[in-house]
């Protein structure tokens, strides 16, 4: 529609505004049309909503309902989420060696995150920690994608990084850690039996931020 059919039909409605204004018996005497809008006119002359208004009314009141509850869930979600990635930094800065750390960071995973397995890995050259997994040079690009940080989701590349749990694990979330001076490279992996705990739209903010932890921890203690 242009500007000049919207300028015709302005006028229009205001003069139908101001005519039902002036003559309202014109609605409040015509029950079929309130029906039809509607509406309904009480005993003291007052028009009411009447069962198509209302309707509408609690449709609307439902959805607002819906979509409360449903940032609700995310946000208690997400607080749940924060509150466990804390504790479990809590008890991997508690590690005594690299080994005690490699278990610190599977029981965190199973007892806190309801996970299947959380596994560190590291390339070589050079010895690999008790209780981490050795990966060759190159290995960790392999898995997540030269120079990438972070990958979630059904991850076949890395399977091999849970060992016997391999079947097991449905769903990934894997950072790349960067440790020791010249840095080798390795990576943190979390293990799902849930095909939905870890997909590719999710964020890795918490992973990556437990991944920095295990990296200033591991600096600890030298690999000898």
């Amino acid at each position: 529609m242009d500007g000049t059919a919207t300028a015709e039909v302005e006028p229009l409605h205001e003069e139908m505004k101001a005519y039902l204004k002036a003559n309202p018996a014109i609605i409040i005497d015509d029950p079929q049309f309130l029906a039809d809008l509607g509406l309904k006119p009480s005993v003291s002359n007052v028009v009411e909503f009447g069962p198509v208004a209302l309707s509408r009314a609690t449709a609307a009141h439902k959805q607002e309902s819906r979509e409360r509850r449903k940032l609700e869930a995310i946000a208690r979600a997400n607080f749940a989420a924060q509150a466990q990635t804390h504790a479990t930094v809590i008890d991997l800065l508690d590690a005594r060696n690299h080994s005690d750390l490699a278990r610190r960071m599977d029981e965190v995973a199973r007892l806190r995150l309801g996970l299947a397995a959380g596994v560190l890995a590291l390339e070589g050259p050079g010895r690999v920690p008790a209780g981490w997994r050795p990966l060759v040079e190159g290995q960790v690009d392999l898995v997540l994608g030269p120079r990438k940080l972070a990958l979630m989701g059904h991850t076949p590349t890395a399977l091999g990084l849970f060992g016997d749990g391999a079947a097991e694990v449905k769903s990934c979330a894997l950072v790349r850690l960067a440790i020791w001076e010249p840095a080798r490279e390795g990576i943190i992996a979390f293990g799902s039996a849930n095909p939905d705990a870890f997909t590719a739209d999710m964020g890795s903010d918490l992973v990556a931020f437990i991944a920095r932890v295990v990296e200033r921890t591991a600096e600890r203690w030298p690999v000898l």
